[in-house]
């Protein structure tokens, strides 16, 4: 009998040997199994988008409150931050879902508008400041001349318009077919993808490139035109205006290029390895690391455009500063 015991336990050692320790949560193993794995992300990105919801619903919040209490008081450039701020929130209220679903099997249509609200509000980010951007560099540039963009009646077509392209483009990846590979069924994680689907994934990032490209182009001839502007007054007063009038100008592409040119940079190979051109796994793994960590920075975005409206917008600015103010005098009245 205990021979027969002793070769019982062997053979049970054996076979737990052989089939290794259980895969983890949402990462089942070949034969339904999901070959990328998050390793160290599972701990990185619900905290991180944890502190990003924190700070960016609070900080938007109080923008959208801002911006809309004082719509008498638009400006060209105010409509554009106002829905900047819109689209900074929704991408904000996704984050909940994608921290509680992340490497989750999840509700398959919740995951997916989740995830398409989450980059039609970053990409809604990116076009409000390209608009912000022609706006500033007409101004400067062009100081006399008045252009239909500086028109409030213009800026809220333009916003409008905005985001009826993205709900519009939005619709092929709402009701495009469910991958069937193991890898598919969890929540905002590495998804195989089709060609047509990767072509128009491809296509974005090339449409990006040249709206950087751009960004580089307008804010050279900005930075160029600045350096021949004389500021009147004393030397320490002129200095003192151009360098606010460079703050004011070169935060947004500051934001612009630190948030969104990583992840783009990144997206290309990326997109390449879901439509398994690139098919080592161990590359497949190195980008789903790489752009998760980069998404997590675009999102970033969010909890930073509050800086810029606090530099280019008065009425902003004025408002921060001025319940700051009161706030401090009731704390001194109360000591």
């Amino acid at each position: 009998h205990q021979t027969h015991s002793v070769t019982k336990q062997r053979t049970s050692m054996t076979e737990s040997y052989t089939q290794g320790p259980a895969p983890p949560r949402g990462n089942p193993g070949n034969n339904g199994t999901c070959e990328v794995h998050d390793g160290f992300l599972s701990l990185v990105l619900p905290t991180g988008y944890s502190l990003i919801f924190i700070v960016g619903l609070l900080s938007n919040i109080a923008a959208v409150g801002v911006f809309f209490t004082r719509s008498h008081l638009d400006s060209s450039i105010t409509v554009y931050m106002k829905h900047m701020a819109l689209a900074d929130l929704l991408l904000i209220l996704c984050l909940p879902a994608r921290i509680f679903y992340h490497n989750r099997h999840g509700p398959f249509y919740l995951c997916r508008v989740v995830g398409i609200a989450f980059y039609v509000s970053m990409y809604a980010s990116i076009v409000f400041l390209s608009l912000i951007s022609l706006d500033r560099y007409l101004k400067i540039i062009k100081p006399v001349r008045v252009f239909r963009i500086h028109q409030v009646e213009w800026s809220r077509k333009a916003a409008y318009v905005t985001w009826t392209v993205f709900a519009l483009s939005s619709l092929y990846f709402l009701i495009s077919d469910r991958g069937s590979k193991p890898c598919d069924t969890i929540c905002f994680h590495f998804h195989r993808k089709k060609l047509t689907g990767g072509v128009i994934n491809l296509m974005v990032v090339g449409l990006f490139y040249g709206l950087f490209l751009v960004f580089i182009c307008v804010y050279g001839t900005i930075a160029m035109k600045l350096r021949t502007i004389t500021l009147g007054g004393n030397e320490s007063k002129a200095r003192s205006r151009r360098n606010r009038v460079v703050m004011k100008t070169f935060v947004v592409p500051t934001v612009f290029t630190l948030c969104f040119l990583p992840y783009h940079v990144v997206r290309v190979p990326y997109v390449l390895s879901q439509m398994d051109v690139i098919q080592e796994e161990s590359s497949k793994q190195m980008l789903h690391i790489l752009n998760e960590l980069v998404l997590c920075l675009s999102a970033l975005n969010s909890c930073l455009d509050p800086v810029i409206y606090f530099f280019l917008s008065r009425i902003f600015r004025k408002t921060i500063l001025l319940n700051g103010l009161v706030r401090k005098e009731e704390t001194s009245e109360q000591l």
